[in-house]
Order: structure tokens, then sequence, then C-alpha cells
């Protein structure tokens, strides 16, 4: 890795992390069309850490209230005066975040007969010879974004009389696991992005996009900080993807153009979604997606890469 690679991935990681294209499908798609297929464990870590500051740069006031709630509601619990009805907005939504962490913890699960854990498909599925799958989650991506974007408000009948309800600005229980399952499944296929992923289950459950905003990035804060705690040591010790041989200029180069285009991203994608122009994204992972698959069925076909000659990886 050079410094030009450091600063070409930091902005691609910055951009596709926030914005809803996958940051792990163009990784994917990157990889197989150079053919490098080894991957810097920690310098990726550096890279997300970059992201999480451009994450609490924009939410640092609301951050600090959602942290200061949940010890209020720590204090409540073991003063026996914690009430879930009586929760004010930011105790809800500390709660809430909580609440849609939980699924994540089915990544640790383990696949019979394989070694491996739910969350160590995400690795096998990058791999060229399954270079279809990124297809078919990009465009899993680009429907899921179409399905959130045009979720009307539900409709309540008042004496007779037809009325709009309004978007949710408050999730419950249900709508934080539903999102969070999305999260989840966006963790292990990649091309499914996590941002568009989790947008569109807030909206499909009704609640008001730009909080559906809001609690998608706030949901993916806590994520990418027990990520990179998990992966840490791995990152440091691992005999090709560790931090030996490591130039750190280059790695903090990396995250500063990370977060820095990651703030931007996260401005950009609340404009866009403010101003309907969601179809953007919904054309670009749809296209995307079939023209991965068109490669990627050629190459099944073929037997090998269609960029380096190479043979598949399976």
């Amino acid at each position: 890795m050079n410094f030009f690679d450091a600063i070409f991935q930091g902005f691609v990681q910055g951009l596709t992390e926030f914005l809803p294209v996958s940051s792990s499908g163009h990784l994917a798609i990157c990889q197989h069309i150079t053919g490098m297929q080894e991957n810097n464990l920690f310098f990726s870590v550096m890279l997300h850490i970059g992201t999480l500051t451009a994450v609490i740069a924009i939410y640092f006031k609301l951050v600090i209230k959602l942290f200061s709630s949940l010890v209020n509601i720590v204090k409540k619990i073991f003063k026996k005066q914690f009430k879930w009805s009586e929760m004010n907005g930011e105790e809800n939504l500390a709660m809430m975040i909580l609440i849609g962490l939980l699924p994540l913890f089915a990544l640790f699960i383990p696949i019979p007969g394989t070694g491996m854990k739910i969350k160590d498909l995400a690795e096998k599925l990058s791999l060229d010879g399954y270079f279809i799958v990124v297809g078919i989650a990009l465009i899993g991506t680009s429907t899921l974004l179409f399905l959130g974007n045009r979720a009307k408000p539900k409709i309540k009948i008042i004496d007779g009389k037809k009325y709009k309800k309004k978007p949710r600005r408050r999730y419950n229980v249900a709508d934080a696991l539903a999102v969070g399952g999305a999260q989840c499944l966006a963790a292990i296929f990649p091309g499914l992005s996590r941002s568009g992923s989790t947008l569109a289950a807030s909206q499909l459950r009704g609640i008001n996009r730009q909080v559906a905003l809001d609690y998608s990035f706030l949901l993916g804060t806590p994520a990418i900080v027990a990520a990179a705690l998990l992966e840490t040591k791995d990152a440091l010790f691992a005999a090709n993807g560790g931090a030996s041989g490591v130039n750190f200029f280059y790695v903090i180069s990396g995250m500063i153009i990370s977060a820095v285009v990651g703030f931007f991203a996260i401005k950009i994608f609340k404009w866009m979604l403010t101003t309907d122009k969601m179809y953007i994204f919904i054309l670009y992972t749809a296209v995307a997606g079939v023209l991965v698959i068109i490669t990627s069925v050629i190459e099944l076909i073929t037997g090998s890469n269609l960029f380096t000659g190479q043979p598949l990886h399976f």
C-alpha cells in the first residue's frame, strides 16, 4: 500500500459507509477488478474509526444527551423508580438503540460443521467466486430503498372519515428489532447497504424519514466501536493483516480522509433525503447490481475472473 492507495481507500470508505450504496459491496468490486483479495485488517479498522469520527462530529450533542439518558435510566432502575411508559424522548431513543443492537449477537452463532461463525460469511462471500452475491445484494439494496421511499402513511378512520397518520417520530421495540435485523443482514452480505437497509426498515415501519436516518447513523456508531474492539487484537497480531510493517503516516492519512469525506457524505445524504432525490441511489445500486450479475454469470461459465484472467476463488 502506498500513500495514494491510502487516500483512495479512505475516500471510498468515507463516501460509501454512509451513502446507501454499500461500502462492503464497493470494496468487493474494487478487489474483484484489481485481483487484490488480501485485506489489511488493521488499516480497515482504522478507516472505520475515521468514519466513526464523522458521526460523532455531527451528532456530538445528541450522543452526549443519549449517554446521559442511559445513566439516568440505570439510576432509576437501582432506585426502583424506572417506568417504561414514562421515558422521555431521549431515554426512549437511547433504549431503542440498545435494543436495536441485540440482533448483532446472532453474527456470533457458529455454523454447524464449518468451523465458522455467521459473521465469517461476509469474508467468504467477498471472494470473486461469489461475485454474483454482491450483485444480488446491490439489487436488494435498490429494492429496499425503493420500498422505503414509497412507504405511505397509514390511514385511520375517525367518525367514518379517513385521515392520514403522520409518520411516527418515536421507536418501539418491534421497530428497533426490525432495524437491528436489517443491520445484521447488511453485515453478512457485501452489497447490502447498512445505512440504506436500516433506513428503509424504519420507513416501512412508519417512522419519519429524518428520524429514521438519524437513528440509522446512531445505531451504527456502537456497532463500529464493537467491531473495532473485537478486531483490533487480531489486526495487531495477524500474520498478513496486522500492524507490523504498516506505515502509520498512510494509516493516519486514510483515517483523516475517511472522516472528512464521511462528514460530508452524511450531510449530502440528509439533504438528498429531504429533497426527495433518493431515486439516484435506487437507480445506481440497481444498475450496478445488474452489471455485477452479468459479469459474474460470464465468469462462472468461463471459470475465470473477467478482469484478471485468474481462476475464480471459492
